[in-house]
């Protein structure tokens, strides 16, 4: 007698959620005896200090699920879920499984020792590289408003690699309270899951399944007040395998949608990555600094607490996997519709929220002549605001005029 077709997805994510749950309060100590420890700073929300590697029961989650998945098919008749999409001609499940191991080990490293930027996208680069070579990779994007199609060619390769290493480093930086990446890693994996049932797309869906079970678990321990953060270890791999996810193919709609609807799943991470490089470069920031204008630093600063915060930022994430979820429901103009009103409605919040003002600053310091970054917190923010806000509008005015 077959089993249910859901029987399977539900086993994956109880596998998943019981292991990460278990496995949790090991990391946990884990952590601590190797010193991957955040400890309270100028930049940090927490006012203890708190382990960081909460991704290795993460990690274990995912093992667990598909180790669920093996033994039912080996034994239990269920269908083999580790069959590619057509437009994969050949794909190496067995490399796309190390891609997730390189990227575990490049966020433990960090977690543990504190990586230079550089080294760190090193092995993004080298695990992004690793499912490209397994197969995983953006070929052709149809377009939508015509009957042609972009043939990537070789591009395809640096693209896709471009494309997963964006996706890690966006759940990345959003990683700032507890419980928010692995919150909204939640809410877009279970979004990519059924977009990924409907598509009939069974390797997504049972790895999408397995992460939300994953982070579920976690989230015991991580929601606030947390006992254990993510590290890198934890919201490298989260990116990582959404990315993986939404590049096997999530929807049932070809071309530009397969590749804007994981785009939207993952839309304040990408708002988030997006402002602070636009408010860094307006500041004459490097990229790489450090700052506290994220998203959730401005709601923190509206006076909402560290609860109130994710669950709204948990709101708007769910706002916008239902709107993908239409978007694969509708014809191509209702499409653009839902597009457009979920791109506005976020850009209202992310001006309302000054996403984009720059909160950390160039001052030179008269006592010793060097030139140093100086914060809302100086005195001597406001003089240096008030100089960059004329230098823009003398820019500006120079633009009108030429």
């Amino acid at each position: 007698m077959q089993p249910s077709p859901w029987v399977p997805y539900l086993c994956l994510f109880l596998a998943a959620l019981i292991m990460s749950l278990m496995m949790t309060p090991v990391a946990h100590r884990i952590a601590w005896q190797l010193g991957a420890v955040d400890r309270p700073g100028k930049r940090r929300i927490n006012k203890t200090a708190i382990p960081r590697m909460g991704g290795i029961a993460v990690f274990l989650g995912i093992i667990a699920a598909f180790v669920v998945q093996y033994v039912g098919t080996m034994h239990l008749g269920w269908p083999v879920i580790l069959s590619p999409a057509p437009h994969f001609h050949s794909l190496n499940y067995q490399m796309v499984a190390l891609g997730f191991f390189a990227i575990f080990v490049t966020g433990a490293l960090d977690d543990v020792f504190q990586l230079t930027p550089l080294q760190k996208f090193f092995g993004q680069v080298v695990a992004a590289s690793i499912a490209v070579a397994s197969g995983v990779v953006i070929g052709v994007i149809v377009n939508p408003f015509t009957e042609g199609a972009l043939q990537l060619g070789p591009l395809a390769y640096p693209i896709t690699v471009l494309y997963l290493v964006a996706y890690v480093n966006i759940f990345n930086l959003i990683d700032g309270l507890d419980g928010l990446a692995s919150g909204i890693a939640c809410i877009s994996g279970f979004t990519m899951f059924v977009l990924s049932v409907m598509a009939h797309r069974m390797d997504a869906a049972s790895l999408s399944i397995a992460l939300v079970g994953a982070t579920l678990g976690f989230l015991r321990y991580n929601f606030h007040p947390a006992s254990i953060f993510l590290g890198d270890s934890g919201s490298l791999l989260l990116g990582y395998t959404l990315g993986i996810v939404s590049l096997l193919s999530v929807t049932r709609v070809a071309g530009l949608t397969t590749i804007i609807v994981p785009l939207v799943i993952a839309g304040i991470p990408i708002i988030d990555t997006f402002s602070a490089i636009v408010r860094r470069k307006r500041a004459h920031v490097s990229i790489g600094q450090a700052d506290r204008g994220h998203i959730h630093h401005r709601l923190i600063d509206e006076g909402f607490d560290q609860r109130q915060a994710v669950l709204l930022m948990y709101g708007w994430s769910a706002l916008l996997c239902l709107g993908t979820f239409v978007m694969t429901q509708v014809s191509v103009i209702p499409r653009i519709v839902i597009f457009t009103s979920l791109f506005v409605a976020s850009a209202v919040i992310a001006m309302k929220l000054h996403l984009f003002r720059p909160v950390l600053l160039h001052h030179m310091n008269p006592e010793t002549g060097d030139d140093e970054l100086v914060s809302p917190q100086d005195p001597e923010f406001k003089q240096e605001e008030e100089k960059l806000l004329e230098e823009e509008e003398k820019r500006h005015m120079h633009h009108l005029g030429s």
